[in-house]
């Protein structure tokens, strides 16, 4: 029902597996590989780059999250600039079931107008798209958008939600530096490698359990970043501290956290029900868990069962039954199917005055 702490791992483990595979041989100012699509499921099929018209070809899959969020604002991108000369490919990589994405299209409707391929699978497992452009360009994450520019080269590669307006409207207009724009992306890249490189060594330093040498090395790699991107790092340290078990910093950091994301009550909520369930602490802040909790749930309005779960939680483990049980009341109420069965169990066993097992 929650997810764990911390999500920047995660992320950051991501530069370590695409650092594992050959080096990218397909970069920005290359032309750009040849379409070899399967099916089409949506549009007129485009089976070459034309002169004089730029491309977005965006990898996605039906089962990617991220990919079901940027599609409406990739649908609003391709609307703007079909005008002006513009095409964009959804172009379907990796799928587990290549069947749903018909019917996923459909339902998508207006969200989800520009054309809509498959990948060629034959004589290729991995599927020839994926292979020519995703691989070597050496993309391991979806969605992933290329921009090609009127003359059939690589522009600019990226998250589809972070390509700029402007790169699109110069492109288009043949005013786009493609010479700088190599460069920018070949000195990022350089970047990455020593961003991979110091991660690898924090991660080995945590899974040894050397604390004080992850902190040490955290904080050189935040050297790497850039000032407004460091505070990211923060929930790294907050799992470095309570894997050390300094909770009084752990707990100061956790409120830090907790203060600067009072417009992300989800993100609060994590925080929270950390601190409520996590089975590896010895020492839990309830007081703080009910605070962050209490934030998560104004900033939501008091519309969401999970926050509202986790709330009552809070309030449970501190003898504060009464209030849990008209909390927990409130969550099952606004609960949807799925989760209503779950959250009327836990408030069963509210009543009975017992703890019931975090899920």
């Amino acid at each position: 029902m929650k997810s764990p702490l911390p999500r920047l791992v995660l992320a950051l483990c991501s530069l370590v597996l695409s650092a594992s595979g050959a080096a990218p041989t397909l970069k920005v100012g290359d032309p750009a590989p040849k379409l070899q699509t399967g099916k089409w499921i949506q549009g007129e099929p485009i089976k070459e780059f034309a002169p004089g018209k730029a491309y977005i070809v965006e990898f996605w899959a039906t089962w990617c999250g991220p990919c079901r969020t940027s599609i409406p604002h990739l649908n609003e991108i391709a609307i703007k600039f079909e005008d002006k000369g513009l095409i964009v490919l959804g172009q379907d990589v990796w799928e587990n079931d290549e069947s749903a994405v018909a019917p996923f299209v459909k339902k998508m409707g207006e969200k989800m107008t520009y054309r809509v391929a498959l990948d060629d699978l034959e004589g290729s497992k991995k599927g020839k798209m994926a292979e020519t452009w995703m691989t070597a360009a050496g993309q391991n994450g979806i969605p992933t958008a290329f921009l090609v520019d009127t003359q059939g080269r690589v522009a600019w590669i990226g998250h589809p939600m972070t390509l700029p307006e402007k790169t699109i409207t110069d492109v288009l207009a043949g005013n786009y530096d493609l010479k700088a724009a190599a460069a920018l992306y070949l000195k990022e890249k350089e970047q990455e490698v020593l961003m991979e490189a110091a991660w690898t060594e924090i991660s080995a330093a945590m899974k040894a359990k050397k604390w004080d040498e992850a902190t040490t090395k955290l904080n050189a790699f935040a050297e790497l970043l850039p000032d407004d991107q460091r505070g990211g790092l923060d929930q790294v340290r907050l799992d470095i501290l309570f894997n050390k078990k300094d909770y009084p910093a752990a707990y100061q950091l956790v409120a830090k956290l907790a203060e600067a994301a009072k417009d992300q009550p989800m993100f609060q909520n994590e925080l929270a029900w950390k601190i409520l369930t996590d089975t590896t602490l010895e020492q839990r802040d309830l007081a703080l868990a009910e605070k962050i909790a209490n934030q998560a749930n104004k900033g939501s309005q008091g519309e969401n069962a999970s926050i509202l779960d986790t709330l009552a939680r809070a309030l449970f483990m501190q003898d504060k039954k009464a209030e849990a049980i008209a909390i927990q009341e409130k969550a099952v109420a606004k609960a949807d199917d799925q989760m209503k069965k779950s959250l009327e169990a836990t408030l069963e066993s509210y009543r009975k005055g017992e703890l019931p097992k975090a899920e």
